[in-house]
C-alpha cells in the first residue's frame, strides 16, 4: 500500500514507522525544515519539505499513485483541503483526515473525506470510561459508525448474570465478543456463562444496541 502522511512532529515519525514496519510504502510531506530533516533521518521514506494542501506537492509524493493519504496536520481546514485535493485532484481513492474541532466532523464526511479521526472525542471517551463507575460504556463506533461497540459490567442485578450465552435471547444484530474476567480474556462460546464482576463487550448494529442492553441489563 503506498500512503501519504501530511503533517508535522512526532505523530508523523510514528505513524510512518508503524505503515512501514507493516509493509506499506510511504511519503511524508511537511512544512518546517527541521522536521523534514528528522524524518528523512529516521524514516525510509520519501520526505517532501513543503505545504501538503498545495498540489505541486502531493504531485511530487506521487499522488496519482496513492492508495490513502492521512492528513494529520494541526488545523482542520488543511487537512480538509488536503483530503479534497487528493481525491478530486488525483484520484486518491481513501483520505483520512485529523479533526480537532468535533463540530467540524459532518462537514468533513459531507464534503466526501473517507475516513475522520476525532481526536478530541476519542480522549474525552477514554477519559470518561476510566472514570465511570457506571455498567455501561459506550465505546467507539466501527465501520463508520454503522457498528457499535458497548462495554457492560455484569452485576448480579443484571438478567444475564450467571447466565450461559445460549440462554440469552440476543437479537440477530448483536453479539458478545469478548468476556473480560479479572485477568483473563474469554472469547466466548453458547456455554460461557456471564458471572457478576464479568466485563462484557457488546458488538451492535445501532438499530439494536438498545434492544441488547435491556435483555442484558433489564434497563429500559
Amino acid at each position: 500500500m503506498r500512503v501519504i502522511i501530511v503533517g508535522g512532529e512526532k505523530l508523523v515519525y510514528f505513524l510512518g514507522r508503524l505503515l512501514i514496519s507493516g509493509g506499506s510504502t510511504v511519503a511524508v510531506i511537511s512544512k518546517k525544515a527541521e522536521e523534514c530533516q528528522e524524518i528523512v533521518r529516521q524514516l525510509e521514506s520519501l520526505v517532501i519539505c513543503g505545504d501538503g494542501s498545495d498540489p505541486r506537492r502531493l504531485e511530487e509524493a506521487e499522488a496519482g499513485r496513492a492508495d490513502a493519504v492521512v492528513a494529520v496536520t494541526p488545523y482542520d481546514a488543511d487537512n480538509l483541503v488536503i483530503c479534497q485535493i487528493a481525491s478530486r485532484n488525483f484520484g486518491v481513492p481513501r483520505t483520512i483526515a485529523l479533526l480537532n474541532d468535533p463540530n467540524n466532523e459532518l462537514l468533513f464526511k459531507r464534503l466526501g473525506v473517507s475516513s475522520v479521526f476525532n481526536q478530541t472525542k476519542l480522549i474525552s471517551t477514554l477519559i470518561r470510561q476510566r472514570l465511570s463507575v457506571e455498567d455501561i460504556v459506550n465505546l467507539f463506533p466501527i465501520a463508520e459508525e454503522k457498528v457499535n461497540a458497548t462495554e457492560i459490567r455484569i452485576n448480579d442485578g443484571h438478567p444475564c448474570a450467571n447466565k450461559q450465552l445460549m440462554d440469552i435471547p440476543l437479537p440477530p444484530g448483536a453479539l458478545l465478543a469478548v468476556v473480560i474476567r479479572g485477568e483473563s480474556v474469554i472469547i466466548p462460546r453458547g456455554d460461557t456463562r456471564l458471572l457478576p464482576g464479568d466485563s462484557a463487550i457488546l458488538i451492535t448494529t445501532p438499530k439494536e444496541q438498545g434492544p441488547a442492553l435491556r435483555i442484558l441489563t433489564g434497563e429500559k
